[in-house]
């Protein structure tokens, strides 16, 4: 089931991402052209509100799993990635709630559980019943053998002139938006469960969608979420902003039938291969290839910290601990096209997403899951909230968070950043390199630093486990930019796997940038090189 952008978890169990129609513009009936509107067909009216979907997440909680079942799927079975995307919606079936036109996807064999979708007005649901007639597909698709109520497999929502979409919902609990640069990356998810353990992960899965217009503009998705282990009601209310991106703001109320070990709230999942850090590991042509750099992070206390991304050779998990955190997020911050070179794909366009609490989440820790990857179809990169209460049968649990799309995450900060990480061969040039010294090369810029000099009483501030030895760390400001450059060689005993380092800059002991966490594994660089 290996196909583009594949999540893999190594010993953890593979999952199809969600991924839409491969990104191109969609057809938009020419002028005059004698395409006739179509009507979704809809079933019969029943009530709904967001307190109706929580009672039912919680009566199905209390009893026991009934997956959604899979009809035909030897017929699913050859609907794959080349004839999925030939068959395409019909831009005149679309339904237009508030000023949000919402298009939807066909099933295939990577999208084989058919979601159930209604439009909610004044209250009402209606359920868009499927037919074939909203599709356009070649003669000898095989989608043309579904039976006539086979149903969605998700839905996207769709700009007012029809010719891209700016969200979309398509397998298990994923949904992805383009952000401020309208360009398709990471994803986020309903909830990520025993993510990166030993035993396989779980993914629930948004099973029925209630979609109705936003007062102010944009599309209130109400979404119902079930699984083995827990279910859940989402109110989530979306807008795209042209420019700046898109916001959602999101009401989880989660009810669990099982206990669960490791709880993932508002996961988000990208991708990283390689970036300046570690070229190394890499023979591609391209500078660099990834959809996020890093791991944002503004802490409850208010310290500002940046987590350069890393592809180990192993699954690593990282756990930072903080109450009420203020905001996380996997941010893309090099946006120079030369440092990509890819036109195809834009790497340089990228959205960051930004986790901001919206209701008190408490002790816990955010969780960032580095999975070993050796191309770039493979999402390998996972950060969530896990609460320091793990979930238990029986128990409820929820969060409210906002989550924005965008180039830069919005948060204010006067400390300078980190913009890049260099890590090689450590010793001086035109000397013999030792082997067991690595060079860690880090540039930070930004307003506090702006203007200073050699005599302005810069000063590294760097602290390293024990047992690992630092040698001549030193700053200096870079010539020609209002970038400063902390150099450092790192030693550490033979077989050391990981290396967790905390550095940043400061002026008679004040912070002038945001916090660098650099995670090393010197015996894997070592093996590299």
């Amino acid at each position: 089931m290996f196909f583009s952008r594949l999540l893999c978890l190594g010993a953890v169990t593979a999952l199809s991402l969600a991924l839409p129609v491969p990104a191109q513009e969609a057809a938009v009936p020419a002028a005059g052209s004698a395409a006739q509107p179509a009507t979704p067909a809809l079933g019969a009216p029943a009530a709904f509100s967001f307190d109706i979907l929580t009672a039912r997440a919680a009566d199905l909680a209390a009893a026991p799993f009934q997956p959604t079942p899979v009809h035909q799927p030897d017929v699913l079975a050859q609907i794959d990635y080349d004839a999925h995307w030939k068959i395409r919606f019909r831009p005149e079936a679309s339904l237009t709630l508030g000023d949000v036109p919402v298009q939807f996807f066909h099933l295939g064999t990577y999208f084989r559980q058919p979601v159930r979708i209604f439009a909610v007005d004044q209250g009402r649901a209606r359920e868009v019943l499927y037919t074939r007639d909203y599709f356009d597909m070649p003669e000898d698709s095989p989608g043309r053998d579904l039976a006539a109520d086979a149903g969605f497999a998700g839905f996207r929502l769709m700009r007012p002139d029809m010719r891209s979409d700016w969200a979309s919902f398509l397998g298990a609990a994923y949904f992805r938006s383009d952000g401020a640069l309208r360009q398709y990356g990471l994803s986020a998810r309903g909830i990520a469960l025993d993510t990166g353990l030993s035993k396989p992960e779980e993914f629930p899965r948004f099973t029925e969608f209630y979609l109705e217009p936003a007062p102010e503009g944009g599309l209130i998705v109400n979404a119902l979420l079930d699984g083995p282990s827990m279910t859940g009601a989402y109110r989530m209310v979306m807008r795209d902003s042209p420019g700046r991106g898109q916001v959602m703001d999101i009401d989880s109320r989660l009810f669990f039938r099982a206990p669960v070990e490791r709880l993932g709230v508002a996961p988000l999942t990208s991708m990283f291969w390689y970036s300046e850090s570690n070229r190394f590991q890499s023979s591609d042509w391209r500078p660099e290839v990834h959809d996020t750099d890093g791991l944002m992070i503004h802490t409850g206390a208010g310290e500002h910290i940046w987590r350069p991304l890393n592809n180990p050779e192993r699954v690593v998990t990282s756990s930072y601990l903080d109450h009420g955190p203020r905001g996380f997020g996997l941010v893309q911050r090099d946006r120079d096209f030369d440092h990509y070179q890819d036109d195809g794909v834009f790497y340089d366009k990228r959205p960051a997403v930004w986790v901001e609490p919206l209701s008190d989440w408490g002790a816990g820790a955010i969780q960032l899951i580095e999975i070993p990857t050796d191309d770039e179809i493979f999402d390998n990169i996972v950060a969530f909230w896990n609460p320091a209460a793990a979930p238990q049968a029986g128990g409820q649990m929820d969060f409210a968070y906002r989550l924005h799309w965008t180039d830069r995450p919005p948060v204010e900060m006067t400390l300078a950043r980190t913009v890049a990480t260099w890590v090689g061969n450590g010793g001086v040039p035109g000397q013999p390199r030792p082997r067991d010294v690595i060079k860690v090369v880090v540039d930070f810029e930004g307003p506090a630093l702006a203007g200073l000099g050699h005599g302005d009483g810069v000063t590294p501030e760097l602290s390293a486990p024990e047992g690992v030895e630092i040698l001549n760390p030193f700053v200096l400001p870079v010539v020609g930019t209002d970038r400063w450059r902390f150099f450092f060689d790192l030693r550490a005993a033979p077989g050391t796997e990981t290396v967790d380092l905390r550095a940043y800059l400061a002026r008679d002991g004040a912070p002038l940038t945001e916090t660098w966490l650099g995670q090393i594994h010197p015996d894997q660089i070592n093996r590299l090189r």
